[in-house]
């Protein structure tokens, strides 16, 4: 081959290579324009009624006419929900990953656990809500309350946290695990101080992708928690508001005063979201491995 055709097809491949750049910055650029629109949209009509009393007061009292009222009651409902959720879903989800991976390799238990954890991923949002109203309330009898919200929440949350959870266990390297079998370290020993510590990073990021699909969800609230426009501390008792719930019952009340609340009350969750994803982010540099703790 000739110099002359060499530098042909290298300057064939330097143009080849720097298309597929611009489509590649290009398809980043129309995935980008719509999130961030979003974002403008509720930054810009949020942050009208984004203050102290918003943050401090209930809607209790307070007609959809009426100039005030907040979103405290919402704000401490999707707190508590998300906790509960939370508290549910990621030891089951973990525990489930960590069978996945280190025990069931290839059985017929886990082949049906991957099963199901398959069309747990797919199920609608407004099924769990439905699973839980008729099991739970009507079914048992128990109340509408936060807690019944909270357990349509961890049916999203675990497929999600089970599939993060196993990919990032799979990534530890098995020479890790060997190194620990040969000190003669048990196999349960070794995946509490060896395997875990290692994949710690990423199933953070995983259980914080897995509150941040959960935390907007309205159609299972709509379902298990009801509406209320008063303060309720109590998720085991008695219906309490959420956040989505609280944007849905604000936008669909025909005045602006209602609906300036409802953008706030928008921005007040994406501003939560964002806060949880900073501390989460925060607790894995503070515990990642390569820190030496």
């Amino acid at each position: 081959m000739t110099t002359h055709t060499v530098r042909r097809v290298s300057a064939a491949r330097r143009l080849k290579d720097r298309l597929v750049q611009t489509l590649v910055y290009l398809a980043f650029a129309v995935a980008v324009i719509p999130l961030i629109s979003v974002l403008w949209l509720v930054i810009k009509n949020g942050l009208a009624r984004f203050d102290l009393d918003f943050l401090t007061h209930s809607m209790r009292g307070i007609g959809a006419r009426d100039v005030g009222g907040g979103a405290y009651h919402a704000i401490l409902g999707t707190l508590e929900q998300v906790l509960l959720a939370s508290l549910i879903s990621v030891p089951v989800g973990l525990l489930t990953a960590i069978y996945l991976v280190e025990y069931g390799r290839g059985g017929r238990l886990s082949r049906a656990i991957s099963f199901f954890v398959d069309v747990m991923t797919g199920i609608p949002s407004v099924v769990a809500g439905l699973f839980v109203l008729a099991f739970w309330v009507l079914a048992l009898g128990m109340p509408f309350s936060g807690f019944a919200g909270a357990l349509a929440l961890s049916i999203l949350m675990m497929p999600t946290v089970v599939r993060s959870t196993e990919e990032m266990l799979l990534l530890v390297p098995n020479d890790l695990r060997e190194a620990s079998y040969a000190l003669g370290v048990p196999k349960w020993r070794t995946i509490v101080k060896v395997v875990l510590p290692t994949a710690f990073t990423g199933i953070v990021t995983g259980v914080m992708l897995a509150i941040a699909r959960v935390a907007g969800e309205t159609a299972p609230l709509m379902l298990t928690v009801f509406f209320t426009d008063s303060i309720n501390s109590d998720p085991f008792d008695g219906p309490q508001m959420g956040l989505p719930l609280y944007v849905f019952d604000q936008a669909r009340r025909p005045t602006d005063i209602a609906i300036d609340r409802a953008w706030t009350g928008a921005l007040t969750l994406i501003l939560i979201v964002m806060l949880l994803n900073l501390v989460a982010r925060l607790i894995a540099w503070w515990r990642s491995p390569a820190r030496g703790r």
